[in-house]
């Protein structure tokens, strides 16, 4: 099956849901571009401050639109608030692959099993719905708190590209990992499954 960027897709268990990020959603995340500018820290693209969040949603939108990328939102079940987004980018589907990115979330939702839920949710859908081969993940490379979220999903580091990305600081250099659909069948969707 291929994505259908039309399409409303809701991802959920009983900790969290992700449904399509829409320009609407502007008013359940300003808080966190409001209180916590430090989340995009490292992100190509800042979200800290009103016109910089309208913009980061504005230009989701546009590549759903453009049939390039699927952003989520995320609601967290246990908190009933919305936590931040996420989304399916460089979707190809000649390849079978695409990049899962774009994440965060609030400092009161991290370090709380909302992450692992929500790639869960993120990778079964790639894997078993879209029968995707590979997923990839990128990051700053100086930026290790993302890295160790990713190796403990079960992501694989393939290596880092140098001075390959404009950030707004300057250039960066990114890591790439990655999880293949044999990897998932083999070990990765049981691991995570356990940190559920």
């Amino acid at each position: 099956m291929t994505i259908d960027f039309n399409r409303d897709y809701i991802l959920e268990n009983n900790r969290v849901s992700l449904r399509p990020l829409v320009t609407g959603d502007y008013d359940r995340l300003k808080e966190f571009s409001r209180n916590e500018p430090e989340l995009w820290t490292y992100s190509l693209l800042k979200a800290s401050g009103k016109e910089n969040l309208k913009h980061y949603i504005d230009v989701a939108v546009k590549a759903r639109e453009a049939g390039t990328s699927y952003p989520f939102i995320v609601y967290d079940k246990h908190k009933k608030a919305y936590a931040g987004t996420t989304r399916f980018y460089d979707y190809s589907t000649h390849h079978k692959t695409t990049s899962l990115g774009y994440t965060w979330y609030g400092k009161e939702f991290q370090r709380t099993g909302l992450n692992p839920n929500c790639k869960f949710l993120l990778l079964e859908f790639a894997f078993e719905v879209l029968e995707l081969e590979r997923v990839e993940f990128r990051a700053d490379n100086n930026n290790a708190r993302s890295i160790a979220a990713m190796k403990s999903i079960g992501c694989t580091v393939e290596g880092v590209l140098r001075n390959n990305a404009t950030a707004p600081d300057g250039r960066r250099d990114s890591i790439v990992l990655s999880i293949l659909k044999s990897e998932w069948e083999k070990h990765v969707k049981t691991n995570l499954q356990k940190k559920l």
